[in-house]
Parts: structure tokens; C-alpha cells; sequence
């Protein structure tokens, strides 16, 4: 099972600027101070789960994970796809830098949720308000 990463979306308004962001086709490059020692397993399937306003909404997968740099002027970049994948909203409490995040912890994506017999319009509703 890959292994995630989790980190807040500062500066980021909305899943839909992410998403905005996306369609350009170009992958977006996160930049973070360490290079995380489990880097290996989230390069093999993993994602970045961004918490945008409090709440993990979306994520995007890892395509690279490369350290510039050595010593104190080290630096990592991640590489993510361009594609955003709405997930199932969870509320998360503010933390610096980034988390791993186990695939067991991780929200589902909302084209997978069972609905049930929850009427579509309601579904799609609930999904845009970020309550489901």
C-alpha cells in the first residue's frame, strides 16, 4: 500500500482554485524544507491530501519526490500530477508542515461514496457545500 502525505493548502481559497490550477496540465511542484524519509513508498501510488480552510478536501497524487541541494541549503520538491481528486471532506486541526497519512486514514474519494438512496441532486449538493 503507498503511503500519503498531508499538508495545508495556505493561501488556497478553495478545492476549485486547485483545480483551476490543474487544468493548466502542468504539474504543480510543492516545495518543503526536508525530504521525507519514506519518500520511496509515497512515489509508488501515493498522493498529497491538501486541508484547505480546516477540512482535508482533495488530493493529488506524487509523481516525484527530489532533494536540491546539500547540507543546511538542502531543500525537497514534490512533484504532483496535474489532476485533483475531490475527497471526502474531513475536518483537520492545524499542523506546520506537511504529515504522513496512512492509506487506512485516508478520506475516500467522493466518486467512490456509496450514496445510497440519497437523491443525486442532494448528493452533488451536500458534495459542493464540502458537508459531504
Amino acid at each position: 500500500m503507498p503511503l500519503h502525505m498531508i499538508k495545508l493548502a495556505v493561501g488556497v481559497p478553495d478545492v476549485e482554485w486547485l483545480e483551476e490550477r490543474a487544468s493548466k496540465g502542468v504539474p504543480l511542484v510543492v516545495h518543503t524544507r526536508m525530504t521525507p524519509k519514506r519518500a520511496p513508498e509515497m512515489e509508488d501510488g501515493g498522493s498529497l491530501y491538501w486541508v484547505v480552510k480546516g477540512s482535508i478536501m482533495a488530493r493529488q497524487p506524487i509523481v516525484d519526490i527530489t532533494t536540491l541541494g546539500e547540507g543546511r541549503e538542502s531543500r525537497c520538491e514534490i512533484t504532483l500530477a496535474p489532476q485533483v481528486i475531490r475527497t471526502s471532506p474531513t475536518i483537520r486541526r492545524a499542523f506546520q508542515g506537511w504529515r504522513y497519512l496512512e492509506p487506512k486514514d485516508a478520506p475516500a474519494d467522493l466518486d467512490v461514496i456509496d450514496t445510497g438512496e440519497t437523491p443525486p441532486e442532494l448528493a452533488s449538493m451536500l458534495r459542493e457545500l464540502g458537508a459531504w
